[in-house]
């Protein structure tokens, strides 16, 4: 059975009135090859299904991307693994980090001590210019520590 609205369509001509069916012919061989460059996965989908096939194209090219890095990282490990390091450089490198994990935790203390130092001082300044005129106790047993860790610091730097 077949409506009458499916009916009209298929009994509807293909060209529109007055129009050369030799026209018509050329007119779509042209479309066709133009068609055929510009078409794509895409036809005849609807709107959300073009949207969802980007967002899969994006996703995929994002996870390639994100190996290739990956990947990349792995092979400048290998080859960070692969070279070595003389003695000389050792001495030489402004990382003492890198020598062993005692070098690391040394520069750790340091570093900290350095930090400890650097507030004492602060502390010290704002004592002498009246700027803070009752320091509280923690604040003056700060101020006491001073010389020890300043011992501290220079036994740790003539360790290395």
């Amino acid at each position: 059975y077949e409506n009458k609205y499916v009916k009209f369509f298929k009994s509807k001509p293909d060209l529109p009135p007055g129009m050369n069916p030799e026209d018509a012919a050329q007119a779509r061989q042209q479309q066709q090859q133009s068609g055929a460059e510009k078409q794509s996965d895409t036809a005849g989908l609807s709107k959300t299904a073009k949207r969802n096939m980007k967002r899969k194209e994006k996703r995929k090219q994002q996870s390639h991307q994100q190996q290739e890095t990956a990947e990349d990282a792995k092979a400048l490990s290998k080859e960070l693994d692969g070279m070595k390091v003389t003695a000389e450089e050792k001495r030489v490198s402004a990382e003492p980090e890198a020598a062993d994990p005692t070098a690391a935790e040394k520069a750790k203390k340091m570093k900290n001590l350095r930090k400890k130092l650097r507030q004492v001082e602060e502390l010290q300044q704002k004592v002498d210019s009246g700027e803070l005129k009752n320091p509280s106790k923690e604040q003056l047993d700060k101020l006491g520590r001073a010389q020890a860790l300043r011992e501290e610091l220079e036994l740790l730097e003539g360790d290395l």
